[in-house]
């Protein structure tokens, strides 16, 4: 393919990435729409996951769509839902040409969006930056294949790794710069996550705030007894802004309900809430993306599980030492050997931090 569709296709991308965070449970696409060198139309999946992006295009386009070349960074639809089908779209509206970047593994898809184009007579071609666009979907591809979402942990430490003094002093480690990053990752993704300790400790909001942003992530909290008090901040806004709580079984759970918020059971393991399961869960309530916000009991059991796929660290420039209180919980590492790899995506100055994103590397 040409440099020309290399270029749309990165547009598309970046038009995607707009609903990331906002689109759940479908995945985040972007379309762009292309005749005789013009972009004629371009959409992105609308909060909800409705429009999606090729009826936007469409409709922008409207007459010019007939011949063009429709850029899409996932398969387009082949079921009824909520909506008719893109592809059965591309095909009324007069399409050439369709370049999808990656066939849709929903079952109710895989293929199938491509074959209506084709048998309209529609050229198809697939796979163009197919790594890129699996990155961007990572959360709604692991859910459709393995039932989980996608988790991104993220650690606020000094460049020794602590997160806090002995006496549990945090605020504030990092920078404003960092806070206010903080607050981006969280638009990007489904739910915020934290685990019952950091929420007593800290009676978190787990908001994004001081962006202009309407939209707010789901907050979710692991907490296998429902020690966090009702009456918290989260328990105050439940109603105002989604409030999930992963709890075990047989917990007192009438306060909480009283809030209006969500209780998912969850089953418990060697002591602790199974977090696959807790996680699968999530998954089936719709959710591709979570933003795991610690603390460091979590954060290890999520590693110790293999649930951890991207990990963001934000290092400030400064030093505590051995007694102050560790990112991260025990690994239970019996060798070198077995420390989990990861592979560095980007590294980043943020005021006077180091934001480093990292991916982990699946054995």
């Amino acid at each position: 393919m040409s440099e020309q569709d290399r270029a749309h296709m990165r547009h598309a991308l970046q038009l995607a990435a707009r609903g990331l965070g906002r689109v759940w449970p479908n995945p985040a696409v972007g379309c762009v729409l292309v005749k005789d060198g013009r972009i004629v139309g371009r959409g992105w999946t609308q909060p909800g996951g409705r429009p999606h992006a090729e009826r936007r295009a469409l409709d922008q386009a409207g007459a010019a769509a007939r011949g063009a070349t429709a850029y899409v960074t996932l398969e387009p639809c082949a079921h009824h839902g909520q909506t008719p089908p893109c592809a059965e779209g591309l095909v009324a509206c007069g399409v050439a040409r369709v370049v999808s970047a990656l066939e849709d593994p929903d079952t109710r898809v895989a293929g199938k969006g491509h074959a209506i184009l084709r048998a309209a007579g529609i050229e198809v071609e697939v796979g163009l930056l197919a790594d890129a666009a699996r990155t961007l979907n990572h959360g709604f591809l692991k859910r459709t294949t393995q039932g989980l979402p996608m988790v991104t942990l993220k650690l606020a430490t000094t460049l020794d790794g602590r997160i806090a003094t002995a006496s549990g002093e945090s605020r504030w480690i990092t920078g404003a710069g960092s806070r206010r990053a903080v607050h981006l990752l969280r638009m990007t993704h489904d739910a915020v996550m934290v685990g019952s300790g950091t929420a007593l400790a800290d009676d978190p909001d787990l908001t994004v705030r001081d962006l202009g942003a309407a939209h707010q992530p789901v907050r979710v909290v692991v907490d296998s007894g429902l020690r966090h008090a009702p009456d918290s901040r989260l328990g105050q806004t439940a109603r105002a802004h989604p409030v999930w709580l992963l709890h075990g079984t047989g917990t007192d759970n009438a306060g909480w309900q009283a809030t209006g918020a969500r209780l998912l059971e969850c089953p418990m393991g060697a002591g602790a809430l199974d977090l696959r399961a807790g996680l699968g869960l999530l998954a089936a309530q719709g959710i591709t993306r979570v933003f795991c916000e610690g603390g460091a009991g979590l954060a290890a059991a999520l590693i110790r599980a293999g649930l951890v796929d991207d990990l963001v660290i934000f290092s400030a420039g400064a030093l505590i030492g051995e007694e102050g209180r560790a990112a991260l919980g025990p690994l239970a590492l019996g060798a070198l050997a077995d420390a989990p790899r990861l592979s560095l995506v980007s590294q980043t100055a943020v005021g006077g931090d180091v934001m480093s994103h990292w991916r982990f590397v699946q054995v």
